[in-house]
């Protein structure tokens, strides 16, 4: 009974006298956390910056980045200060400020053998640069809008580039007189194109919702692509099959605002597939060399892998916010997402599952890029800045 009796004591009220009270403390409201704030630490918690280097050569947005095909850690930026950047991961001594445009640098191309550089910008000019010196070697002049895209031949310097006044140009920039070919037909901004991977024709696709098939020779149409078989709405974004594992290897994948995505064979002008699974507009598109696969990324958050031979998504992997961006991260499983958010996810193809996140940026992702040696992946963001990633963080790769 003594024992049950000292318990109730213990949970009894209990008081204090004056005399008990050693110390008093003056509490200034102003610092009391409030009450929606997490145990008085705020709710913004800077999140942890992952790169091993950051670019901030630009003063403003950057839009676009590539890297040479020849140079181990080369790389070029492009943004809205109307500037490019040339530059190398880990030599900050090493590096060119390209100017001369009038307006943001909305493209970016290496040659094929990487000695030079095509900046292309919605001033509706495209400088080429020699890669070694950082000095012009041509200007291409012709479209009278917006320089939409730009692509090299596979085999030479011959320049391709899409403008927003609905024409097509190439030029070759070894002549003098570098105007080969002014392709007309689109009636709207050309929004996505290239050559086929043997280079002997030349696919575009437009905010009219058609795809077309040239003659790079003759600037003669071969195909046009359009009506209820194929895309409702204008086209973001082309892709071209040059796969060992896929047997045509004269496809071109497409995707539309519309969220449909189709496979197109370039020979005979057909459609042979649709994937249907997007929701909303198909952003960004990119093939694997390994797999007969193909990813797809769009304004419904989701990043879709498809598998080609069968056309139906092998899986869907969700976002928080709009996927920008995709990279095949070279002939590996793995593909690597840029988000509205500003995070960088790399994700197992065999799985569907996230196996790293890269975070640094502040502000969304606009452009990715894999070094040619395979152990950097840069990012460019609305930040203003470059960043640069390891490729060995990612797990089991």
């Amino acid at each position: 009974m003594n024992g049950h009796g000292d318990e109730e004591d213990d949970h009894g009220d209990v008081f204090l006298d004056e005399d008990d009270v050693l110390q008093e403390i003056t509490v200034d409201e102003e610092d009391l956390p409030d009450a929606d704030d997490d145990a008085g630490l705020g709710t913004d918690i800077e999140e942890p910056d992952d790169s091993m280097h950051i670019f901030t050569g630009h003063s403003g947005e950057v839009y676009t980045v590539v890297s040479n095909p020849n140079e181990a850690t080369m790389v070029a930026t492009g943004g809205g200060d109307d500037k490019a950047f040339l530059w190398k991961i880990g030599q900050t001594n090493w590096g060119f400020e390209l100017q001369g445009h009038k307006d943001s640098v909305s493209a970016l191309g290496f040659s094929a053998d990487g000695e030079l550089l095509a900046t292309g910008s919605l001033d509706g000019l495209i400088q080429v640069w020699d890669t070694s010196s950082g000095k012009v070697k041509c200007k291409l002049e012709g479209p009278g809008g917006a320089i939409e895209w730009l692509r090299w031949h596979p085999k030479g310097h011959l320049v391709l580039a899409g403008s927003e006044d609905s024409t097509v140009w190439m030029w070759n920039a070894d002549n003098k007189n570098p105007f080969l070919q002014m392709f007309s037909g689109h009636g709207s901004s050309v929004t996505c194109g290239d050559f086929t991977p043997d280079g002997k024709s030349i696919c575009t696709g437009s905010d009219d919702a058609s795809l077309r098939i040239w003659n790079p020779r003759s600037g003669e149409t071969i195909h046009v692509i359009k009506g209820h078989s194929y895309h409702a709405e204008g086209l973001t974004c082309l892709t071209m099959t040059d796969s060992k594992n896929i047997t045509d290897s004269t496809l071109a994948i497409t995707g539309s605002k519309d969220g449909s995505v189709h496979v197109v064979n370039v020979i005979t002008g057909k459609v042979v597939s649709s994937l249907t699974a997007h929701t909303d507009s198909v952003e960004c598109v990119a093939i694997t060399p390994s797999f007969p696969w193909v990813a797809t990324g769009g304004l419904d958050q989701k990043l879709i892998i498809w598998d080609l031979q069968h056309s139906s998504p092998r899986c869907t992997c969700e976002h928080e916010e709009v996927v920008t961006c995709l990279l095949w991260l070279g002939a590996s499983q793995y593909i690597a997402t840029g988000c509205v958010d500003g995070k960088v996810r790399v994700w197992d193809s065999l799985s569907g599952s996230c196996v790293r996140t890269f975070t640094g940026h502040s502000d969304a992702i606009q452009s990715l890029a894999l070094s040619k040696n395979g152990d950097f992946l840069v990012s460019v963001s609305l930040d203003q800045t470059a960043r640069v990633f390891e490729t060995a963080d990612i797990p089991n790769k």
